[in-house]
């Protein structure tokens, strides 16, 4: 491993630990390529797990065809999913453990059978999963002001903070992904809406495409899993007193509370 990779993890893991930024790497090290940020990922990702965490699923970004345009990118990216990620639902966050937070109502698929890639295709998808549930994903980017392209999202674990899992557990018959709704309320009030044709026409396009990316690093998404498959809508800073509510059509509702 290059000793470049090394140290641009290292400062991203010390910004995770003293909740101060860094400077995009895009900025001090402009020729660095989104392969180069995948094994910087990964780096910190073993460094975790060397420290007793796990994995409990993935999660999907930039499935939004205007979050793409924004960044100059064509593809979503994606990062992994820590059991110190997990928040209950209606918990509460203490934004000091934090950046940077931001809220995104999302779609979670709880898998029952592993899917890797390549050629993994939707119904695929479809068929190895159990239920979906709603989510809230907490963004955080170790990344000073979020002033982020793809490479600085990718090596930052896709910008993973926390997730918070509600609702109910609905088989994916019983729904039409394309068409569900979402409408996410910030402390009360309406702070935008989305529906799953919003992630890249239908989240399990997203799941599915993620198995396949994911393949060329030789992993696979496990049963048990957690995938988060992208936001629905845009996202949205988080404030101390702050409460967010992201309610599904058929699928019920998940919240949290920032302190």
């Amino acid at each position: 491993m290059s000793n470049k990779i090394q140290s641009f993890a290292a400062q991203l893991a010390e910004a995770e630990v003293s909740r101060v930024g860094i400077d995009p790497l895009t900025v001090t090290n402009p020729e660095i390529t989104v392969e180069e940020a995948y094994y910087i990922q990964l780096e910190n990702i073993r460094k975790s797990l060397n420290e007793g965490k796990k994995i409990v699923g993935k999660k999907i970004g930039l499935t939004s065809v205007a979050v793409q345009k924004m960044l100059g990118v064509d593809e979503p990216d994606y990062g992994h999913l820590l059991d110190s990620m997990v928040v209950e639902n209606g918990g509460t966050i203490f934004c000091e453990t934090m950046l940077q937070p931001k809220v995104e109502g999302e779609i979670a698929f709880i898998l029952k059978k592993d899917l890797k890639g390549p050629n993994v295709t939707v119904l695929d998808v479809l068929q190895a999963t159990d239920y979906v549930v709603p989510a809230l994903e907490i963004v955080d980017s170790r990344i000073q002001d979020w002033k982020i392209k793809l490479p600085d999202t990718v090596a930052d674990n896709a910008s993973s903070g926390l997730f918070v899992l509600g609702g109910k557990p609905t088989k994916i018959e019983d729904i039409d992904l394309e068409l569900l709704g979402m409408v996410l309320l910030h402390n009360g009030e309406v702070a935008n809406t989305g529906v799953g044709a919003a992630a890249l026409g239908n989240p399990a396009t997203c799941v599915a495409w993620l198995a396949n990316r994911l393949a060329e690093y030789d992993i696979s998404l496990r049963a048990g899993e957690v995938i988060l498959s992208g936001a629905l809508s845009g996202m949205v800073a988080a404030q101390p007193g702050d409460n967010f509510t992201a309610r599904f059509a058929h699928l019920g509702q998940v919240s949290v509370n920032f302190k």
